[in-house]
């Protein structure tokens, strides 16, 4: 669970490390052949051409890289201090200084000049510690306004748990927080842990998933319990949600355990969505990127739709209504509006007319859509200020549609599996035939099969596909 994002991380962290390091060294020789005749005697003041000197660019990226490393500066950042981060940084510039210094002298590298040395790895080391006091910043800003946090349900509350417990409680910047715990003693419900509230029996997780975000369960539980969760592990998979499971079931006297998921806790996962972080990740980039241009290329379609609206009805420009994203999180999703005002109190009257199974409503002539509305829904027109919520994150450009939280209260619970990926503005369902799909358990199969079989290239596929069932108005009611 966490070893998977610290290792996208220090990943991530290296390659631009490697940038920085390059920028240092084509910076520190602009430096040396501008000014340094300040420092140097004359017979110094020209240094040998770029092509000479680019010839040892991947010596020194190879000796930072490997200094950074040996004197922990990929570690990760576990309520470490600022000093602490910053102090590695200057050792590992110390000793790669050092080492190269080792190797012109080993191989006589007289050419070189030693303001440049120094400049690179000076400047080196000063753009590495900007960028690490950054990252903190940041981090920590993200932090204070509760972004990027993924709340944890634990089921245990004996010794092993508590001190999990501890361990997160310890480490705020893992990002986790703990919603409560789990156990299988009536007495104990109610009642506070570790700090931690009592919320239910085992019997009750379905009940605590279904009214609770929850995105990771982790059974931190003895040896006795492993015959009584084997039903818990399968809900849990078939709704979407991701499970752990601390395999340090003996204490033991003397043996240690050398690989670590979590912290000192071994955790065996069970994962029924994509675990393809670095993906996710650039899904996510492109999600921004795509839905800012989008938002500043289509301005004048927005001034027009809601001009046309606001002419051809009375009421606001924009249908606003709470939806379910990933895990239970909810959001307001702007549409633009296609109905008379007072729509939302005339469902329960048309109930009757729905024409799809399931907790859905869907019918073709819904009275209560505009002349205007209809055109706008044939074309999916009305989505558009959907980018606004690509934008904020709470949905991505290909993804389940995202539902609303009363039609969720009504899933069977493998139904729950779609919300364990971030809803979308097409989907397979929106390219497989849309409203004409009339029974809900077909819809459903089509977002878990997107799910099972998640893909950038599959969702390049669905944006590009969704194009011409758009254009001509396929499937739209």
């Amino acid at each position: 669970m966490l070893k998977e994002h610290q290792t996208v991380f220090r990943q991530l962290l290296m390659a631009v490390d490697l940038s920085l390091v390059a920028l240092a060294f084509l910076t520190g020789y602009y430096l040396r052949n501008q000014v340094g005749f300040l420092i140097e005697s004359d017979q110094l003041r020209r240094i040998y051409s770029f092509r000479t000197y680019v010839t040892l660019l991947p010596i020194v990226i190879l000796l930072w890289l490997s200094a950074l490393h040996v004197c922990g500066a990929y570690t990760a950042f576990r309520g470490r201090t600022p000093w602490n981060i910053l102090g590695n940084i200057l050792k590992a510039g110390i000793l790669a200084m050092t080492l190269f210094a080792a190797y012109a002298f080993l191989f006589k590298l007289h050419y070189l000049s030693r303001t440049f040395i120094v400049l690179v790895f000076l400047i080196t080391a000063v753009l590495l510690m900007i960028q690490r006091l950054l990252i903190l910043i940041l981090l920590h800003a993200l932090r204070l306004k509760g972004f990027n946090y993924r709340y944890l349900l634990i089921i245990g509350t004996g010794p092993r748990a508590q001190a999990f417990i501890e361990a997160v409680r310890q480490h705020r910047e893992w990002g986790f927080k703990i919603l409560g715990l789990v156990d299988d003693i009536p007495e104990i419900v109610g009642t506070e842990i570790a700090g931690c509230k009592v919320l239910g029996l085992l019997r009750d997780l379905p009940d605590l998933l279904e009214k609770n975000i929850v995105d990771d369960v982790v059974f931190v539980i003895p040896r006795s319990w492993l015959n009584k969760i084997e039903e818990a592990v399968h809900y849990c998979e078939q709704t979407g949600k991701r499970v752990s499971i601390a395999v340090d079931l003996f204490t033991l006297k003397f043996a240690t355990v050398h690989q670590s998921g979590f912290e000192g806790f071994p955790l065996l996962m069970f994962q029924s969505t994509s675990d393809k972080i670095l993906a996710l990740g650039l899904k996510r980039l492109l999600d921004l990127l795509m839905a800012l241009v989008f938002l500043l290329a289509l301005g004048p379609v927005f001034l027009a739709i809601a001009a046309l609206i606001k002419s051809a009805s009375p009421g606001p420009i924009f249908f606003k209504q709470v939806r379910s994203s990933l895990n239970g999180r909810v959001f307001t999703l702007y549409k633009f509006r296609t109905m008379v005002a007072d729509a939302e109190k005339k469902l329960d009257s048309l109930r009757a007319h729905n024409e799809m199974s399931g907790p859905v409503f869907k019918m073709t002539r819904d009275p209560r859509v505009t002349p205007l509305g209809k055109w706008l829904r044939k074309f999916s027109l009305d989505e558009l200020p959907q980018l606004w919520n690509i934008l904020m994150g709470d949905m991505s450009f290909v993804g389940p549609r995202p539902p609303i939280p009363e039609e969720v209260q009504k899933y069977e619970p493998w139904h729950r599996r779609r919300l364990s990926m971030r809803p979308g503005l097409t989907c397979l369902w929106q390219v497989s035939g849309r409203n004409k799909i009339v029974k809900f358990d077909q819809w459903m199969k089509l977002d878990l099969e997107y799910i099972d079989n998640w893909s950038l290239w599959l969702d390049m596929k669905l944006f590009l596909k969704t194009i011409p069932v758009v254009l001509i108005g396929s499937g739209a009611k």
